[in-house]
């Protein structure tokens, strides 16, 4: 039998993280699924609709925070494969009101690989129009991948 090559060793942990953001009791609350494209990089699609909404008939800032933090949070778990990481802190910005229809969330990492990572993400509606972006800060916990039930290689 043949060694694992780093490349294989990779796709399963991208498709583990997909399965343990698929198991996330949260995610029962959204029509989302997770994609890992390639190291550093993530997109979520999920669909708002007006279950979603504040009092004025747009989409509350709550699936704002939770679609970007989780873009930019497993963009960043693509390079860490021990350690499940937390998010330690995000800002973001509301570009325009979501409405209903499907949306992507796509996560991008952006530098640090050891104590701290930082990642953003960016929305982008049915027309391709942005409607939020976000950066966040993320650091290893003491939690193993492969101690969560969800993270299956």
């Amino acid at each position: 039998m043949q060694p694992e090559s780093p490349a294989s060793g990779a796709q399963g942990h991208w498709r583990a993280l997909e399965a343990l953001y698929a198991s996330a009791p949260i995610n029962r609350l959204f029509a989302s699924q997770l994609e890992i494209v390639d190291e550093g990089r993530s997109r979520i699609a999920f669909t708002v609709d007006e279950r979603h909404f504040h009092a004025a008939g747009a989409a509350h800032g709550t699936i704002y925070f939770k679609m970007l933090d989780d873009a930019a949070f497993y963009a960043a778990n693509t390079l860490i494969s021990d350690r499940f990481l937390l998010t330690t802190s995000f800002n973001l910005h509301f570009t325009r009101p979501m409405k209903t229809g499907r949306v992507i969330a796509e996560g991008r990492w952006v530098s640090g690989r050891r104590r701290v990572l930082v990642a953003e993400a960016h929305l982008v509606d049915e027309e391709g129009e942005e409607i939020g972006r976000g950066t966040g800060t993320f650091m290893r916990s003491h939690i193993p991948l492969s101690s969560l039930p969800g993270y299956r290689i």
